[in-house]
C-alpha cells in the first residue's frame, strides 16, 4: 500500500511539475512572439475612444503584419516634434497593383496623382503648453509601442494610450531617470 501511495504522489509531482513547464514554456513563447507587449510602459485610456473617421480607412494591424515598421511610413523631420504622414505616392508604390480596384485605394490614387496631401486626422494631439518633442525620446531608445500601445493588433487607431495625460509622463520619466523638472516639458 506504501508504495502504491508513494507511486501516486511521485506521479502527481511529475505531473505538475510537466504542468508547470509547458505554462512557463507557452508564456516564455507569447512573449517572444510579442516582444511589444513587454515594452508600453504608458498605461491604456481608462476609457474606450472612437478612432476618428478618417478619409481613407487604414489599417496599421494589417500593413505591420505585411513587416513594415512605424518609421517606414511616419519619418521625423527638423525640428523633430511630429512624426510625419506618408505621401499618398508612397503608399501607391504597393497599392498601384495591391488592392487597386478598392474604391479607398482609387481614391489614394487620386491624392498622389494631384499631388495632393492626405488628411489624415491626428489621433494623438500634444497639449498646449507643452514643448514635447519625438526625436529626443526615439533618440533615447524609446520605442512606439512605449507610449502609443499595441498599435500592432489594431485596425483603426484610436488614442489607445494615456500618453497625453502629465501623470503618464512624469511616470515613464521617473520609471526611467529621465528629468522630472517642470521646465523639461514645459518651456517659459
Amino acid at each position: 500500500m506504501v508504495k502504491r501511495i508513494g507511486w501516486i504522489a511521485a506521479a502527481v509531482i511529475t505531473s505538475t511539475l510537466a504542468a508547470f513547464l509547458f505554462l512557463a514554456a507557452d508564456l516564455t513563447e507569447q512573449q517572444a512572439a510579442s516582444p511589444q507587449a513587454a515594452k508600453q510602459m504608458v498605461p491604456d485610456n481608462p476609457s474606450e475612444h472612437t478612432p476618428p473617421a478618417q478619409p481613407i480607412p487604414y489599417s496599421h494591424k494589417k500593413h505591420l503584419a505585411l513587416g513594415l515598421d512605424c518609421k517606414d511610413c511616419h519619418t521625423n523631420p527638423q525640428p523633430g516634434k511630429l512624426m510625419t504622414f506618408p505621401d499618398a505616392s508612397k503608399c501607391m508604390l504597393c497599392h498601384v497593383t495591391v488592392s487597386k480596384d478598392k474604391v479607398s485605394i482609387e481614391k489614394l490614387a487620386e491624392y498622389a496623382k494631384s499631388k495632393q496631401a492626405i488628411p489624415w486626422i491626428r489621433v494623438y494631439a500634444v497639449l498646449p503648453g507643452v514643448a514635447w518633442n519625438h526625436r529626443v525620446h526615439l533618440e533615447a531608445g524609446v520605442t512606439c509601442e512605449t507610449c502609443h500601445g499595441q498599435v500592432r493588433q489594431i485596425e483603426a487607431m484610436s488614442e489607445l494610450t494615456s500618453v497625453t495625460t502629465m501623470y503618464s509622463c512624469l511616470n515613464c520619466h521617473e520609471m526611467n531617470h529621465a528629468k522630472t523638472a517642470c521646465d523639461t516639458c514645459h518651456k517659459h
